[in-house]
């Protein structure tokens, strides 16, 4: 176990060793000038690194700097319950959701649905094979929704991959009925434009609306033409899914010509994603806001009319951001943490070469009334332990640890493994605690590492790309009151009043 008291110490000296070897100068060779998004709908592929890298990364675990292949290191007030590794669902595990005692993992080849009524034991109850990258999920009631961003040969849960030039190619939505959990139906498809990358919930007590997020567009693909700069709406009624259908396209980023609006990328502003469509969105539906990470930019807009939601706000960051991918509102809706995932979530930028604010959280105060209220940036967070660059590694998916009068929240980072971390004082972000495993090989980058890291009821909860299904749990006095909430539902890009 490496302790909370090492951390400034291990920093220091990769810092120190890299400097002294030359390898700063050879990972800035690794890390890609713009971003890419999620891996795609396949395999991740190997990639070799310098010899130099390698040997470093040998040198650093024989030192104790980095942890071995493989070995689990964590901070003395996080204990780790237990793994439960993939089965028959091979592919890149995704995001997670949770109902009652159930938790929900996608993975590129479908979902598995885990019995966690025990979380030091969780059992699994189905396995559905449902291919379709990133089957991104969520759950609402008897709903269970799934997001396809890899073009298939049709709507079905037996569709092979198909050219996106090809018209009849579909891309979109999917809705199961999870009402008998063992047994999940498939009762909907919508086909939405350039697909569905992720997806957020905004839940009323007859129809659940869903605002669906890509990117991407190209003249040579028929169903995701430029310049793209929305988001699909869709309806989804409770009683009768079959007829769920889109209502909208709300247009975020109008602007004149082919491009539209929003932020260039490159050559304009060099290394930065041209915005293209939205990556992903959070609501909290109890302040009828939501905070859009859209490519090049960053959003706050009002869903007081869900269906017609309201830009108020629109940043950008051309100097350490490169591609705006998720964010999450502290409870009082007062700031937003963005991330950037630098690299596409592949590439190792946890490391002295990149620095401590390139592929970091960007934390932002929310200030002023209505309409008029701005975003004003405060600070950057990264973990504080430098990785391998054999290791890909940048800020992903996290959520809200629900402590009255703090800001806390647990997040994962890839091959960085879980961070939680205080940003109570927006300008001055802390490490509390943290998880992660060695790297996946010394050899090669391979892509592996926590996808996404909640707290729901007590627990930590994080999908490993390639190590499957952990549950942590936190002891520490500064985030036990949290371990008092309990919720009915959490799907953490609907963010719920844990206080109401």
């Amino acid at each position: 176990m490496t302790l909370l008291n090492d951390l400034r110490t291990r920093r220091r000296r990769l810092g120190v060793a890299a400097a002294c070897t030359g390898l700063l100068a050879a990972l800035l060779t690794t890390v890609p000038a713009a971003a890419t998004p999620d891996p795609g709908d396949g395999p991740a592929v190997e990639q070799r690194v310098s010899q130099g890298a390698r040997a470093e990364a040998a040198a650093a675990i024989v030192e104790g700097e980095i942890p071995g292949q493989d070995e689990i290191v964590h901070s003395d007030n996080i204990e780790h319950l237990v793994n439960i590794p993939k089965e028959a669902l091979p592919g890149t595990n995704s995001d997670l959701a949770f109902q009652g005692k159930y938790a929900f993992s996608g993975n590129y080849d479908g979902f598995r649905i885990f019995d966690i009524s025990k979380p030091k034991s969780p059992k699994t109850v189905a396995q559905v094979l449902c291919p379709g990258s990133q089957n991104d999920i969520s759950v609402s009631g008897d709903l269970l929704f799934l997001s396809t961003d890899s073009s298939r040969s049709d709507s079905s849960c037996n569709s092979t991959t198909q050219p996106v030039t090809e018209k009849s190619s579909w891309e979109g939505m999917k809705v199961f009925d999870i009402s008998d959990k063992a047994n999940p139906k498939y009762v909907a498809a919508v086909e939405t434009a350039c697909g569905s990358h992720t997806h957020t919930l905004v839940p009323e007590r007859k129809n659940v609306y869903v605002y669906v997020s890509s990117y991407s567009p190209n003249a040579a693909y028929p169903d995701c033409q430029p310049p793209h700069d929305g988001i699909s709406v869709i309806k989804v009624p409770r009683k009768t899914p079959e007829k769920a259908a889109i209502v909208s396209f709300p247009v975020l980023f109008p602007g004149e010509g082919p491009d539209g609006g929003g932020n260039p990328g490159s050559p304009t502003n060099p290394g930065v994603s041209k915005t293209t469509g939205c990556h992903d969105i959070t609501v909290l539906p109890s302040k009828d806001l939501a905070a859009g990470a859209c490519m090049g930019d960053g959003i706050l807009f009002s869903i007081k009319d869900p269906e017609h939601p309201k830009v108020i706000d629109q940043v950008q960051d051309n100097v350490n951001f490169a591609f705006w991918h998720s964010a999450t509102f502290n409870q009082k809706a007062n700031k937003v943490v963005f991330t950037d995932e630098l690299g596409g979530g592949g590439a190792a930028t946890c490391n002295a070469a990149t620095g401590p604010d390139k592929g970091a959280d960007g934390i932002y105060d929310i200030v002023g009334k209505g309409d008029k209220r701005k975003l004003v940036f405060r600070g950057y967070y990264k973990i504080p332990r430098h990785q391998a660059d054999t290791e890909n590694c940048v800020a992903h998916n996290g959520s809200l640890i629900p402590v009255k009068g703090k800001d806390i929240m647990v997040q994962a980072w890839y091959q960085g493994g879980v961070s939680v971390w205080d940003f109570t004082d927006s300008s001055k972000p802390k490490e509390i605690a943290y998880f992660e495993r060695g790297p996946l090989d010394t050899q090669v980058m391979k892509t592996g590492g926590a996808w996404s890291a909640y707290y729901y009821n007590g627990y930590i909860y994080s999908n490993d790309i390639a190590k499957g299904f952990d549950v942590l749990k936190l002891n520490d006095r500064r985030t036990d009151p949290a371990k008092r909430i309990h919720l009915p539902e959490l799907n953490v890009q609907t963010q719920p009043d844990y206080f109401d």
